[in-house]
């Protein structure tokens, strides 16, 4: 089987999230990996979604993998975390982005060493965050994040994404699939063609939770706090004239469902919105909706460039390394990859 090398999957782009589907699915060995294939080619920038790098999960109580970095890495970490850091280093610039563990501080690397990482839990400050660091001039930023805060997988934050699974997720290998492959299919949800549609869905006011375009390109804003609330003013404006509905926000079962049962004005109408980190949709509700001749797009499409999977759990039981990777990589179209025992397909 060809080795897949990760790091040539994800040099084209100066900014890479990795997002875990839920905790010890490998991520941080992922990025450990990462940073270990970088040595001595790229300089790389540093900075997580939450913490990462400490010796146990707070959590579960589990030994997890250190964060080993090399000198001259570029860091943006936390204060609390920067102390339990053992690198020597040069403190740069201070963010003013508060933290739960501190306020966010960016360093470089002095010498070898581990370091743990926390950063913000908000796009806008991690967006800000990744700016400084190109600043910076490092060669490639790596976010390492988590899927429930999958907005970070956002291309308004990174530009490139890695999926992360792994047999923690359940001891069903079936399930385990089907809900990676689930994730894989709402992030890379198709993205919107019509150049005209783009256009003026971007023009729209950002405070424009919910709007509809018509099919002659005219355009009308719901006045609504937020898209949650929406389903009832979205059927009471759909017409046979609608051709878009814009949505800013998260998109939800909720959402979809009370459309679908308020009007069959909703067939054929495809629905938009930023990215596919917005939608919150179960398989069922997708199923349906489509079925029933509904259609979702992004206006924003976003680049999952392949899928790692930890065939181990912390719990005692492990997968067949092969057959997680060779089932998975059979439904997505982007490489599966078990980097630790043997490469990709």
């Amino acid at each position: 089987m060809k080795k897949v090398d990760i790091l040539e999957l994800v040099k084209p782009y100066s900014s890479v999230s990795i997002i875990g589907m839920q905790k010890n699915v490998g991520k941080t060995t992922v990025l450990n990996h990462m940073v270990e294939a970088a040595r001595e080619k790229l300089t790389l920038g540093l900075t997580s979604i939450g913490r990462d790098g400490e010796e146990e999960d707070r959590v579960t109580a589990t030994t997890k993998p250190r964060i080993y970095v090399e000198r001259g890495t570029l860091i943006a970490t936390s204060k609390e975390c920067l102390f339990n850091s053992d690198i020597t280093k040069e403190i740069l610039r201070t963010t003013g982005i508060p933290t739960a563990m501190g306020e966010v501080v960016v360093v470089r690397a002095l010498s070898d060493g581990y370091v743990e990482l926390g950063g913000p839990s908000l796009n806008t400050y991690m967006k800000l965050i990744c700016e400084e660091l190109r600043a910076l001039n490092c060669d490639m930023v790596l976010v390492d994040g988590a899927l429930s805060r999958k907005s970070f997988a956002s291309p308004a934050v990174t530009e490139a994404t890695i999926l992360s699974t792994g047999a923690a997720l359940g001891r069903n290998m079936d399930k385990v699939i089907g809900k990676t492959v689930h994730a894989y299919n709402l992030l890379s949800t198709s993205v919107e063609e019509d150049e005209e549609v783009l256009d003026l869905a971007g023009e729209l006011p950002e405070e424009a939770r919910i709007s509809i375009i018509n099919k002659d390109k005219t355009v009308e804003v719901l006045e609504l706090v937020t898209s949650l609330e929406g389903a009832r003013a979205v059927a009471d404006n759909l017409t046979e004239h609608t051709s878009h509905v814009m949505i800013k926000g998260i998109v939800s079962d909720k959402l979809l469902e009370e459309i679908m049962k308020a009007t069959d004005l909703f067939k054929r109408v495809v629905f938009l919105a930023e990215d596919g980190t917005k939608l919150f949709l179960s398989e069922d509700t997708i199923y349906k909706f489509k079925r029933m001749g509904g259609e979702l797009r992004v206006i924003n499409p976003i680049n999952v460039v392949c899928i790692t999977c930890n065939p181990e759990s912390p719990f005692g039981y492990k997968f067949s390394s092969e057959e997680f990777v060779n089932r998975l990589q059979e439904k997505v179209q982007v490489p599966v990859l078990d980097i630790v025992r043997r490469g990709g397909c």
